[in-house]
């Protein structure tokens, strides 16, 4: 059906109807769309935050060395004249050469204590290498581990050699003398940091690096050679660590202007306010600022440390510009080193930026060593500038009239820029610039403010408090330490406590506590003496979800590893009140419930009888969740049993061998052996099936299976692909739940129970329902988990089922370690088959790169094996046990064990476990929900969700869909109104790659779902190509029979139904990605056999008489029909059951279980929400109405017993009065009135019915005939189409009719045949 390109594109068409159709579309729910659905539940991966530098160090110790040799003129500089003389703001040449060089000395160290008072200074004046040499080792023997400074001025003496050497003197004077930096290197150890001010600087910097390269090659010799001489020498320290400030490069010279101080370089490193004034009045600007000279500059009032006063102010102001530059321009890890490790090599480099500033507008280069990027150019420079600017102006008028000064608006202006940053920007983007002068401005050190704050008792602080620190803990946990120390977790004790504190900022307040406690012994001590325990537990029912969810993971983690904080719980039944949340509405609530029922029972402190029975109780309530609608509940699930199964594991070692043992002797028939006529689908051809697309959870679904078996018979049941276990032996469909991805999933190299094994043992075993478990006698407790656990193995949400797998192996594998000794001096018939012993490396183990062995060919199967599809290496090495013989306890479990019967006393040889195997569980099992949990405390406050943003592109899209969504409807309706009088225009024909069983159109795109046997296709019934293929990942013995779009008018999802009762829900179908299962469960639990393969005695006929029609012989029963309701969210289930499950999908929960009242499977499910009715056809021919408001005894409120057969189809309209339309296979229509006793209609159709559909909009129904033809009749009953052949060249003839589906908006008509061919139909071309 095209559709009219103008149309699409013009929004004035019908504008009225149109806002009103789009309002419906808006106010729909969405179902499956939460954060849980959409995300990998796991924290992020931030890296260990850095924000608080754990390796702070200090400079302590400083040596000055100043060669200056005053009056004296080195030789191999030419000085101009006038030339730059000032030393430190002293002039040499105006005093005494000895006087001027202490009083220059004297002045250097106070001009380096301004940054550093608390260094040790030492200054060694014009001085001798030896001088130098003790100077620097006593300096570093004091300093050790700590930041030693060398400051060297050599104006006094020649520039610095290229073979890495510096002058100094001999003792007389007579002679300059070099001194090695090599040597420099030797006595200053490291860490240190270097200043050189003199020209040429430069090479000193590269010949230090060569001679730190040559240290580490000399390392590694003597590292190889023992005799070497550095051999036996202590190792001296690496260089790498050594910061080194040049105030030039190799080839320059300092310059000589004599406006200049001679030690430039010096005093922007020491005092960067008075030469950035000075050179500021130097420029040509300075013009502008009137009155202002050099010698107004000296009298500026006011201290550098106090920053109301313009001298302060400027400092301030300069530490915030030349940090700013440093944060913007250097890399992070380095701008960390430099500028956030130590105090005074930060001041150094913020000053050397300022030097850079300077030295280059006198072509001079100042080097560091780790190099920095150019920053003379920056910015931010201007800001300063103008706060110079801003300062000097006054200047004049403060020192002649004393005029009051007027503070710059530099931080003003900044923190405005940061406001606004932070209220207009987008996510993506980088960090303001200003960010580090907020910091200043708001004092950095922030941390230990706001800790300090947490000692007030102002309660309208507690919010802002509150939420700053659940802000730091989400993103630094490590800050859980510094709260105890301070006896910070008190305060949010005593906000947690306070009830009139709002729900939102107790769940802060909980959520800081569970970071507190979380693996953190002091914590857990801490606040269990802060009584934390009854606290939570008084919360646990509050309204507020979020807060429900994060007190439950509190008292997991206050108790996990933790026993006094488990007794405090048992004294306060703690777990008790726990149960209350096992049943919460909220899926996170009820997860986070399980997880602290799981660290409850999984500490490993000393057992009493008393604990073992609460351990029990537990369990039990658990295993109630067994099938929770929400995967991320049953996950936890197996991850809470996963801790018990490691308390009590020679009880479940005992359980595992009874197991094994009873699989073992229970016999499967083969499908080979059951295969009646029919019995099995056709074989697919193989030039039809394509390539399956890969499916991002089922990685190698289609994967052989190779499970390292310890016993030739469970290697028997390792089936290939076409073998596996018999899918009809009445045995088999015992019990429900359908099989999983672990068919071949990667980990199953090392597995010992195969997913087949696992699979036959949970069927075969001897319970039927698993309603059974609730309730039992605590002897069978470990039963009931065990099979609890084969039951999740078999789960369909593959990590679910990895995760019971990884569990079940864990056990069965020290099971057959522990029992093989005692088993094969047991059973004589064990000898003859048992393979080699695990321990020797056997046959069952491939080499990591080959292929996996293939299974023999056993008495189970009449099939010769095929070889294994998978040829790629293995993703992990294969698994094989440690070497090391029995475990210490083998001999002593006989099988009749009593369940409670400690058993022999281990506690010292448990480690010695073969392959660490109760490791193999423990730790690696978690399903990372509490850190998950915790990223909802790091998301960002001001930005509004995109979904809330007008001009999102996520709205704009949605608003399209909304548009697209109104269009169809208007459109078709026009159509279906005027009336359809014909329907056999054939528009689209394609070979589907399996027998098509159910079709779905999406109903506005024109995609539409095709599924057979075990995988979905997707079609463009439009441009007639193929969009999709992929598994479903049911197991063999099941089909999909049912399926539905949820979401449909917006983000679309794919929900199929398969005959074990199993719903998968999938995403990114049909589009360019991976299709991906959002979530899968259980749906119904006890799929009934009766009406499946073979029929019990009582409804015989009735299945023969079905059988004929329908040829359903092969598919059995009705399999499993679901019906949707988008506007309330609830999915309706029922089939080979005697009830009608109601599945809230908002919840994950189950809501409702209406009893059918017969003895016969449901075939059809009809709602409508408005009326909360249900209609549901039988197969006894039977049509029920339910009332769903009712209770389960007086709910069925109608049942019609007019049909002599199985019903087809039970339709209600959604219309206030619409009629239930219900069809039998006998081709009878009945037309009911929900009120009325008797049909008010009834239309005779063809026999034979196979297949039937209703038109929602257009009173048509069309019936699909094994008999090879389709019939469609409008509301009268009367034929308006008979189609019988394909069209084009040949007209082959339709196939059986397999299924058929109308559009629920156009004209169209699905129609899927046992020929593989998939057809639509449509009205005729001038009515389109």
């Amino acid at each position: 059906m095209k559709m009219d390109p103008e149309l699409l594109n013009s929004p004035a068409v019908g504008l009225a109807e149109e806002e009103e159709a789009d309002m419906d579309d808006w106010k729909l729910p969405l179902a499956f769309m939460k954060k849980r659905h959409s995300e990998k539940i796991e924290g992020s991966k931030a890296l260990a935050q850095s924000w608080r530098m754990k390796d702070r160090m200090k400079t302590v110790s400083v040596a000055l060395v100043l060669c200056l040799n005053v009056g004296v003129d080195p030789p191999d500089v030419v000085k101009t004249s006038p030339c730059a003389r000032l030393e430190c703001w002293i002039d040499p040449l105006s005093m005494s050469p000895q006087k001027a060089l202490e009083t220059i000395g004297a002045n250097l160290q106070k001009q380096y204590e301004n940054w550093q008072p608390r260094a040790r200074y030492k200054q060694s004046l014009d001085p001798t290498v030896d001088e130098v040499k003790k100077l620097c080792t006593s300096l570093r023997r004091n300093a050790k581990e700590e930041r030693v400074l060398f400051h060297y001025n050599g104006h006094g003496v020649p520039r610095p050699t290229v073979n890495g050497e510096i002058w100094v003197f001999n003792k007389n004077y007579t002679q300059y003398i070099p001194l090695s930096i090599y040597d420099l290197q030797t006595w200053m150890g490291s860490p240190s940091i270097f200043v050189y001010d003199c020209s040429n600087a430069g090479i000193i910097v590269k010949s230090f690096k060569q001679f730190a390269l040559q240290r580490e090659q000399e390392l590694e010799v003597a590292a190889i050679n023992p005799s070497h001489p550095l051999a036996q020498m202590p190792l001296p320290p690496s260089m790498k660590n050594c910061i080194q400030l040049a105030a030039c490069e190799a080839s320059e010279l300092l310059p000589m202007n004599p406006d200049l101080p001679a030690d430039l370089f010096t005093s922007c490193l020491t005092t960067p306010i008075k030469i950035a004034l000075r050179w500021f009045c130097m420029q040509k600007s300075a013009k502008l600022v009137p009155g202002v000279t050099l010698d107004l500059i000296e009298k500026i009032p006011g201290r550098l440390n106090d920053r109301r006063t313009p001298l302060g102010e400027l400092n301030w102001i300069f530490t915030a510009i030349t940090d700013t530059i440093a944060w913007n321009v250097l890399p992070r890890d380095l701008f960390q080193k430099l500028f956030r490790q130590d105090l005074l090599v930060a001041s150094l480099f913020r000053n050397f930026l300022l030097a850079e500033r300077i030295m280059r507008s006198y072509n001079c280069t100042p080097v560091s060593s780790p190099r920095l990027p150019p920053t003379y150019m920056h910015a931010m420079w201007q800001a300063w500038d103008l706060a110079v600017d801003i300062c000097l102006s006054q200047l004049p008028t403060i020192i002649e009239e004393g005029t009051a000064f007027r503070h710059s608006p530099f931080f003003a202006e900044q923190l405005t820029a940061f406001e606004v940053w932070l209220t207009m920007g987008v996510e993506n983007r980088n960090p303001p610039e200003q960010l580090p002068i907020v910091l200043q401005a708001l004092s950095v050190g922030i941390f230990p403010y706001v800790l300090k704050l947490l000692q007030s008792s102002a309660r309208e602080l507690r919010p802002l408090l509150v939420f700053i620190w659940a802000k730091i803990l989400a993103v630094d946990s490590s800050c859980q330490a510094d709260l105890v120390k301070d006896n910070g977790h008190k305060y949010f004790l005593s906000v947690l406590a306070d009830s009139y504190m709002p729900p939102e900022h107790r769940t802060m307040a909980v959520f800081i506590l569970a970071v507190i406690v979380n693996s953190y012994t002091t914590g857990q001590e801490a606040c269990l003496q802060g009584n934390l325990i009854a606290n939570c537990l008084e919360q646990l029912s509050d309204p507020h979800p979020l807060l429900r969810q994060w007190v439950a993971i509190c008292l997991g983690r206050i108790w996990q590893n933790f026993d006094p904080a488990r007794w405090c719980g048992v004294r306060d039944s703690a777990h008790e009140k726990l149960y209350t949340l096992l049943s919460d509405p909220i899926p996170e609530v009820r997860c986070a419930a399980v997880f602290a029922l799981g660290t409850f029972v999984g500490n490993s402190a000393e057992r009493t009888d008393h604990s073992t029975t609460i351990d029990h109780n537990v369990a039990m309530m658990l295993a109630q969740l067994i099938n929770d609608g929400s995967p991320v509940v049953r996950k936890e699930l197996v991850v809470a049993l996963s801790h018990l199964v490691v308390q009590y594991e020679s009880n479940f070692c005992t359980v595992a061998l009874q197991f094994i043992e009873e699989e073992k002797n229970y016999s499967v028939l083969s499908p080979a052996n059951t295969s009646e006529t029919g019995n099995l689908t056709p074989v697919r051809d193989s030039p039809a099936i394509p390539r399956l697309r890969s499916v991002n959870s089922y990685t190698n679904i289609r994967a052989v299976t190779t499970a390292r078996n310890l016993n030739k018979s469970l290697q028997n049941l390792n089936l290939n692909e076409e073998g596996g276990p018999a899918a009809f032996s009445p045995g088999n469909l015992s019990t429900s739940s359908s099989a999983s991805s672990t068919l071949g999933s990667p980990d199953n190299d090392e597995y010992i129970l195969s997913f087949e094994t696992i699979d036959k043992m949970r069927r075969v075993s001897s319970y039927s329902s698993l309603n059974s478990l609730i309730g039992v006698s605590f002897n069978s407790v470990y039963t009931q988990i065990w099979r609890v656990l084969l039951h999740l193995a078999a789960d369909p949400f593959p990590e679910v089922s990895d995760l019971a797998m990884r569990v079940l192996n864990s056990i069965a594998y020290k099971a057959t370690m522990n029992a093989r000794p005692q088993r094969i001096l047991d059973s004589s018939s064990l000898t003859q088959s048992a393979p080699p012993s695990p321990t020797s490396k056997g046959t069952l183990i491939p080499q990591a790169g080959g292929s996996p062995p293939i299974p023999s060919s056993s008495s189970l199967t009449n099939e010769v094996p095929k070889p294994p599809v998978r040829e790629q290496p293995a993703t992990r090495p294969p698994y094989t046990p440690t070497q090391g013989g029995q475990a210490p306890h083998s001999h002593q479990f006989p099988r009749t064990r009593k369940m409670f019967d400690k058993g022999p006393e281990q506690a010292a040889e448990d480690g010695d476990d073969p392959g660490g195997h109760r490791n193999y569980i423990s730790p690696a099992l978690q399903t990372g929900l509490c850190d998950w949990s915790a990223k909802y405390f790091a998301q960002p406050v001001m930005k509004i969700p995109e979904e809330h943003d007008l001009e999102s592109q996520v709205r704009m899209e949605r608003q399209w869909r909304f548009l697209r969504n109104t269009r169809v409807r208007k459109q078709s309706r026009s159509i279906t109104q005027r009336g359809v009088s014909r329907l056999d225009d054939q528009i689209f024909i394609n070979r589907n790659p399996g027998v098509p069983s159910v079709v779905k159109f999406h109903p506005f795109n024109t995609c539409i779902a095709v599924a057979d046997k075990d995988s979905i296709c997707f079609w463009d019934w439009e441009k007639g190509e193929r969009l999709d293929y992929f598994y479903n990942g049911n197991p063999r013995y099941t089909r999909i029979t049912a399926m539905e779009y949820l979401n449909g008018h917006d983000c679309s999802l794919l929900l199929t139904a398969t005959d074990d009762g199993a719903l998968r829900i999938w995403k990114n179908f049909a589009d360019q990605k991976n299709p991906e299962m959002v979530t899968a469960w259980q749906g119904l639990s006890d799929m009934l056999p009766t009406t499946r393969g073979q029929p019990s005695l009582s409804t015989h006929s009735l299945a023969r008489r079905v059988s004929i029609y329908l040829d359903r012989s092969k598919q059995g029963g009705a399999g499993m029909v679901v019906d949707w309701e988008q506007e309330t969210g609830l999915l309706m289930t029922s089939g080979d059951v005697r009830v009608i499950r109601i599945w809230d999908t908002d919840r994950e929960t189950k809501v409702q279980d209406i009893p059918t009242g017969a003895d016969s499977c449901v075939t059809s499910l009809s709602t409508d929400s408005q009326r909360s009715l249900i209609v549901a056809g039988l197969g006894d021919g039977s049509v029920r109405v339910f009332d769903r408001r009712m209770g389960p005894s007086e709910c069925r409120v109608m049942t019609y017993r007019e049909h002599g057969a199985w019903v087809v189809k039970a339709h209600l309209q959604k219309e206030t009065d619409g009629h239930i339309i219900s069809v039998s296979v006998n081709g009878d229509v009945r037309f009911f009135e929900a009120r009325a006793p008797d049909s008010v209609n009834v239309l005779q159709t063809v026999k034979g019915l196979t297949a039937l559909d209703i038109h929602p909009q257009a009173n048509l129904f069309a019936c699909g005939s094994m008999n090879q033809f389709i019939a469609v009749y409008n509301a009268n009953g009367d034929v308006i189409s008979n189609i019988k052949y394909y069209d084009g060249f040949m007209g082959q003839r339709i196939g059986a009719i397999s299924c058929l589906a109308f559009h629920p908006y156009w004209p169209h008509l699905a129609v899927g045949s046992n020929d593989y061919y998939m057809s639509i139909y449509s009205a005729e071309k001038r009515l389109r």
